[in-house]
């Protein structure tokens, strides 16, 4: 039987961040949803993302557009207040993470990879501690669930989807990185050319799953 390993008291401080700002970076997309539903009842509409998003507050603040009427802004300022408070919050974390990460020189070596950054390297060294713990990169991967599901019988092995178990944040962490390292390799060129057959036989998602999986043999990871 594989125990796990016991978290210290500040990995887990550490995890309370991560998990607080995940929530609220939760709740400022509905509240952004929300602002942007009841103006398009209105008739008022803006582009997609935080650009387009703080327009349509700025119109809210103004308080000069005849479509929304006195009754509906007192409510909507409401919910501008709430995004603005969750906005600061969010940030102090992100501050807060930060000098986590600077203060860890574990924490330090993983952001040398590339996708690799605060956050995701902060939340692999809270989440896992010392990596020692596992037999091989490929047990890692299972732990954050990179693996494909296993339908094998009768000597037959049949690998599927990638089972999304395990640690849902840290595997978020990793895919997102994967894909911040595809963009830039499809503007700017790379030097890893396995990645480059990949993309021009897979899409871009499985590509950055893959790659993702492809880091958990790294140092460290």
């Amino acid at each position: 039987m594989r125990l796990a390993e016991v978290k210290t008291v500040e990995q887990q401080s550490v995890l309370v961040l991560h998990r607080t700002r995940a929530l609220l970076i939760k709740h400022r997309t509905r509240m952004a949803n929300t602002i942007r539903a009841h103006l398009a009842e209105s008739g008022i509409a803006e582009g997609i993302g935080r650009m387009g998003l703080h327009r349509l507050i700025d119109i809210i603040v103004a308080g000069e557009d005849d479509r929304i009427t006195e009754v509906v802004r007192r409510a909507m300022m409401s919910l501008v207040e709430q995004y603005r408070l969750l906005q600061d919050q969010i940030l102090d974390l992100d501050r807060q993470v930060m000098a986590w990460h600077r203060s860890s020189d574990a924490s330090k070596r993983l952001a040398t990879i590339p996708g690799i950054g605060p956050l995701a390297a902060s939340a692999r060294i809270a989440s896992v501690g010392n990596a020692s713990n596992f037999k091989n990169g490929r047990s890692f991967a299972a732990f954050i669930g990179l693996v494909p599901k296993q339908s094998s019988s009768g000597g037959k092995e049949r690998l599927g989807k990638i089972s999304k178990r395990g640690d849902n944040y840290l595997r978020w962490l990793l895919v997102v990185g994967s894909l911040a390292v595809i963009r830039y390799a499809q503007r700017h060129g790379t030097r890893r050319p396995w990645l480059l057959k990949l993309l021009q036989r897979r899409t871009t998602k499985i590509a950055a799953v893959a790659m993702a999986n492809r880091w958990r043999g790294s140092p460290g990871f």
